[in-house]
């Protein structure tokens, strides 16, 4: 009698992460955005303006990788670039008023697929869940 081996925890994410992303996709499909311009957007659902470095960050993501992203939303009208006050070096990301109603919409379907998800779950077993996040965040820092 042979066993199935279960598979490696990272490609258990990677398979959870690709099922995420379609679902989102197909939920959020009215807003016509990438999973790139989902993941900005939603980091920027709180309202707080990140400079591309932050943003960068926040999404896992070069700031010359996600320059591209940022054109696009800036395009349709969701955030606006602009200099900070007091050092016009730095460039800050906001949402505009389409931004914070896509980002609410993001944000509002994140919430609902995660509590699915993560319905009848211990709360030991979230917390064990995070902490292998932030493990496996740290390694690729």
């Amino acid at each position: 009698m042979t066993s199935v081996a279960e598979p490696s925890a990272l490609l258990a994410l990677q398979r959870a992460t690709h099922a995420t992303l379609q679902i989102l996709t197909a939920k959020l499909a009215d807003l016509d955005l990438t999973a790139s311009e989902i993941n900005a957007l939603a980091i920027l659902a709180d309202g707080r303006g990140r400079t591309i470095s932050e943003l960068g960050a926040a999404a896992g993501t070069r700031p010359t990788t996600l320059t591209s992203v940022l054109d696009r939303l800036e395009r349709r009208g969701h955030i606006t670039r602009g200099a900070r006050p007091g050092d016009r070096r730095v460039v800050v990301v906001e949402l505009t008023t389409a931004g914070r109603q896509a980002s609410e919409t993001i944000r509002r379907t994140l919430s609902e697929l995660e509590s699915r998800a993560l319905a009848g779950l211990p709360a030991e077993a979230i917390a064990g869940f995070h902490t292998v996040l932030r493990a496996l965040a740290e390694v690729s820092a």
